[in-house]
């Protein structure tokens, strides 16, 4: 997975991220934006584009973020909450897909620590 989405984006989704990336792999889930790491192709157009640096390549997130890897996977993977089935690993591009009104498991739960 070359570039991930973390926990700065939760509750935030400024979308400026979706604007850059040329093959339209970042998907809009309720609370915050996932890269499909399936359709990326790892060009970093998205990384500069975020207000809240939330975005950075899987071998390089934050200590304490690393979680959010494995998670951004399962959003693609796992059949979220109110859907029949999972999105899977290649939808065809976030726009077509539009915003999922649901986020993995980890996401839905997370509390930010104060």
């Amino acid at each position: 997975m070359p570039f991930v989405i973390a926990d700065p984006c939760i509750d935030v989704t400024d979308k400026s991220c979706m604007e850059e990336c040329p093959v339209d792999c970042i998907y809009e889930g309720a609370r915050k934006l996932y890269i499909n790491p399936f359709e990326c192709i790892d060009c970093g157009a998205c990384e500069p584009a975020c207000p809240v640096e939330a975005i950075t390549e899987d071998r390089h997130v934050a200590e304490g973020s690393e979680a959010f890897v494995d998670d951004s996977a399962a959003f693609f993977t796992i059949v979220l909450p109110g859907r029949d089935s999972a999105l899977g690993e290649y939808p065809g591009g976030a726009q077509g897909v539009g915003a999922v009104p649901a986020d993995t498991e980890m996401v839905t739960n997370f509390a930010r620590q104060e």
